[in-house]
């Protein structure tokens, strides 16, 4: 997209880019959309499948995620309440791209570590 369409964008409210960016690049969307990849997961076993995510954390992503359709919520009428997760399709759409993004993060962690090492020896 040229540079003048971006501009474009950032005048219009809100930028299309920046509202998507801004929602799944916080620390934990991406970790909870993979999570979800291979199917359906109640609330714990998010919890014990990401780590070192919290309770408050966990139910906060997973409010966002819902509100904007890349997962769905189902509760079923059973006591005690059963809740479960799972990927829209517009969430698998999502992890497309996302995985050629973690690929590519894969592939070149080493070289971004190495010039950050780079940066604070010269600064």
């Amino acid at each position: 997209m040229p540079l003048q369409e971006l501009k474009k964008f950032a005048s219009d409210a809100p930028c299309p880019i920046r509202d998507v960016l801004d929602r799944i690049g916080d620390q934990w969307s991406v970790l909870v959309l993979l999570t979800l990849r291979p199917g359906t997961r109640r609330f714990n076993e998010l919890m014990r499948e990401i780590g070192d995510i919290s309770k408050q954390m966990l139910s906060r992503t997973l409010k966002r995620l819902e509100q904007d359709g890349f997962i769905t919520r189902t509760v079923y009428p059973e006591v005690p309440p059963r809740v479960e997760y799972s990927l829209t399709e517009l969430g698998h759409s999502f992890l497309e791209p996302m995985r050629a993004l973690v690929a590519w993060a894969d592939q070149n962690h080493r070289t971004i570590s190495e010039a950050r090492e780079r940066y604070r020896g010269g600064n």
